[in-house]
């Protein structure tokens, strides 16, 4: 992928798809579903202007401001701009939790970002499995596939158009990041997704694409526990694991440095620590500057 300017992609009448290009570090998708009168938004920005930008394009098409904002999960890229908006704020109760307590968790990795005034915005609405929302002339469903990229993750599903949004269970043309979630509970994830049926998928990061990512992103998840199981047998260390892997197939996908943390999160699991229980970040990040040439993964927001 090469970086650009963010652009609305409408997928249907009442669909549109708000994709910010490279989809690396922080550059996350969006999107909204409109009938004209009410709105429902899918995910805001890492910063306050790019979130400007984004209600920028929802006027643009027509359609008014959002009436609600649903967060797929509490990372910083995809809530930050939630107080943007004079809308409720709908999550999986998890994911209102971990936000609220993370705070500013983007600015403890990359601090010199120009986020803006961020105003830490939680979820007003919370549900804890599943949840309909009856908005923009539609149905909204909103899924809990349990702990996957994160403890409190949120499909949402648009039946009346066979659309789904997946948050971060699918970077499309990028590594998928595992740290703060789990690698079975990703692989089951995908099984949620390819029972729904859907046409088109809408992705945390990358090009807009369809259920085929479903079986690219389970191959390197089975990837990230074959690695992870042979080299904690063998009593590497996650640092040790990533740096004598071939990546392989997956050598060309963008942070491939995400395989260390990745594998932090697959060795703390074999260890018998529940799914989605806390891992060390600093460690994990440490681990990433050491595969990137000691030199800290760039934000690019």
């Amino acid at each position: 992928m090469s970086a650009g300017e963010p652009y609305t992609l409408q997928l249907a009448d009442d669909v549109h798809a708000y994709v910010q290009p490279d989809g690396g570090w922080c550059l996350n998708n969006a999107g909204f579903v409109s009938d004209g009168t009410t709105t429902l938004l899918v995910d805001t920005a890492a910063t306050l202007p790019r979130t400007e930008a984004l209600a920028g394009a929802i006027t643009a098409t027509g359609a008014p401001q959002p009436s609600y904002v649903v967060n797929t999960h509490h990372h910083g890229d995809h809530t930050y701009g939630n107080c943007h908006f004079a809308a409720p704020v709908v999550s999986h109760a998890d994911c209102r939790r971990v936000a609220l307590a993370v705070g500013h968790q983007l600015e403890l990795i990359w601090p010199e970002t120009g986020y803006g005034d961020v105003t830490i915005t939680g979820a007003s609405l919370t549900y804890t499995d599943r949840m309909t929302l009856h908005t923009a002339g539609t149905e909204v469903e909103l899924i809990h596939p349990g702990v996957a990229h994160t403890v409190g993750d949120s499909i949402v599903w648009l039946p009346h158009r066979r659309i789904v949004f997946t948050g971060d269970l699918v970077f499309e043309g990028g590594t998928p990041f595992l740290l703060f979630g789990s690698v079975g509970g990703s692989l089951r994830a995908l099984e949620v997704l390819r029972g729904l049926g859907a046409e088109t998928v809408v992705p945390g990061h990358g090009k807009v694409t369809d259920p085929a990512a479903f079986d690219r992103t389970e191959r390197y998840i089975r990837f990230v526990a074959e690695v992870a199981e042979k080299n904690h047998a063998a009593g590497r260390t996650p640092l040790q694991a990533a740096q004598e892997t071939d990546l392989g197939e997956f050598a060309e996908l963008p942070e491939s440095v995400r395989l260390v943390a990745n594998l932090h999160r697959a060795y703390a699991e074999l260890d018998g620590l529940p799914e989605g229980a806390p891992v060390d970040p600093i460690a994990a990040f440490g681990d990433m500057a050491a595969m990137n040439g000691g030199q800290m993964v760039a934000c690019h927001a």
